[in-house]
């Protein structure tokens, strides 16, 4: 950029145009009653370390991507790990003839995990309406399916609603939480997206299916074929340090799939919930995963229905060609 002056702040990269001021010795830059104070680890970055990415065809390259990218993933989906290793821990120590069922302190750890999460600004508000509206869909989807014998929660508990621990609503409100984190850590932009009203109608028959199919014929495998149609040339632009790559919609849903289909495996494995005719050293089917892979299409509208997904026209932030680097952008 002419005129600009590029200092790394942390991990961030900072731009500072040369009309703003100058960097003081002492450390503070001051420029209309603005001071930003930076510490001793503001360093200036010269040529080499603005290409401090390598070719994503070199072996460092892909690592340098792969190690940014999972330390992302893995903090989008925070909440629902901490979940995980509530199940696991509580199974481990929980006794029968302890004060408060399993269950009931499930519910209490994921609310307190809920409240710390929104003290600390690790999620936003915008994020908790999404978890709120997951909670209110995953639980009568829990009611539902617990009562025709799809699965069932084995151990006992007091803070019930139809036989379904409340606890269980977190669960796709993990989901929900995973799904406006990862849009914002990544920034996140589909094009070209669907008509809205063929989007939420695609979700709005695939969560009707869930419910229908035990009465009337299941149309999952023509819902299958929809999603590739309908979103089968959206591109999910997501960016990795400063780095823009992109990934076809069905292919992230499809992956997502597989890791949701391990944590139900790490669920029934600690007798957390259980499908019927299943104990806990039974694998969960492979068939889950399509469950999940058409659920998720219900997820993402749901995200859309509070965060933004589309960039404005004549505001996109992705680059024409992807593996382009944009040192010009301020990295998260």
């Amino acid at each position: 950029m002419p005129g600009a002056r590029y200092i790394w702040f942390g991990h961030a990269l900072v731009v500072i145009e040369e009309t703003a001021g100058r960097l003081r010795r002492e450390g503070i830059f001051v420029q209309k009653k603005i001071t930003l104070r930076f510490t001793s680890r503001v360093r200036y970055a010269t040529p080499s370390r603005m290409n401090d990415i390598a070719s994503v065809r070199s072996v460092r390259g892909f690592f340098q991507l792969f190690w940014h990218f999972t330390w992302k993933q893995a903090s989008a989906c925070i909440f629902g790990i901490c979940l995980l290793v509530a199940m696991i821990g509580t199974r481990m120590i929980w006794q029968d003839d302890w004060a408060v069922a399993r269950y009931d302190a499930l519910l209490l750890i994921a609310i307190f995990l809920q409240v710390i999460f929104l003290t600390t600004g690790i999620e936003s508000w915008e994020e908790a309406r999404v978890i709120l509206l997951f909670h209110l869909t995953g639980t009568a989807m829990e009611i539902f399916k617990v009562n025709v014998g799809s699965w069932s929660y084995p151990d006992p508990s007091v803070v019930r609603i139809f036989d379904v621990p409340l606890y269980s609503g977190f669960m796709y409100a993990a989901v929900g939480s995973y799904m406006a984190r990862v849009v914002r850590l990544f920034d996140m932009e589909m094009v070209p997206f669907p008509p809205l009203w063929v989007h939420f109608g695609l979700a709005t028959l695939v969560y009707v299916n869930f419910f229908s199919h035990h009465y009337t014929v299941d149309i999952r495998y023509m819902l299958f074929i929809a999603t590739v149609l309908i979103y089968g040339r959206t591109r999910i632009w997501f960016r990795v340090r400063r780095r823009w790559l992109w990934m076809p919609l069905p292919l992230a849903a499809f992956l997502s799939s597989f890791f949701l289909w391990i944590a139900e495996n790490v669920g029934t494995s600690t007798g957390t919930w259980l499908y019927k005719g299943q104990s806990t050293f039974d694998m969960v089917s492979f068939a889950k995963m399509g469950s999940w892979y058409l659920l998720l299409y219900v997820s993402f509208a749901t995200v859309t229905l509070v965060v933004r997904v589309t960039p404005i026209p004549g505001t996109e932030k992705h680059p024409a060609k992807a593996l382009q680097p944009t040192p010009d952008r301020v990295a998260p």
